[in-house]
């Protein structure tokens, strides 16, 4: 499978609307935060999240799937960062034994 193929594919139906919206306004996060009628920092949150996604996605210094998909949801905020350490942490002390 392609790259491209492989990060597209691991983006929510909300992402893939965010980027076509943000290509759409040429890359303006102040009409994307108008559009969506929340503030400056928030798209620009949104934003960085989505980035640490797709990095995340094409990376080749991840070892595992278990471990790519616990740390894009920390990058989504929905795992804490000592939640994720313990996973992988216990994750990996599993994979030793």
């Amino acid at each position: 499978m392609s790259d491209t193929k492989k990060w597209i594919e691991g983006l929510s139906d909300e992402d893939l609307a965010f980027v076509r919206r943000f290509v759409l306004a040429s890359g303006s996060l102040k009409e994307m935060a108008e559009f969506y009628q929340i503030s400056y920092p928030t798209i620009r949150l949104r934003l960085d999240r989505l980035i640490e996604k797709i990095r995340l996605l094409t990376s080749e210094s991840v070892d595992s799937e278990f471990e790519r998909t616990l740390r894009i949801e920390y990058s989504q905020g929905r795992v804490d960062l000592e939640t994720m350490k313990r996973l992988l942490k216990a994750y990996k002390d599993e994979g030793l034994r």
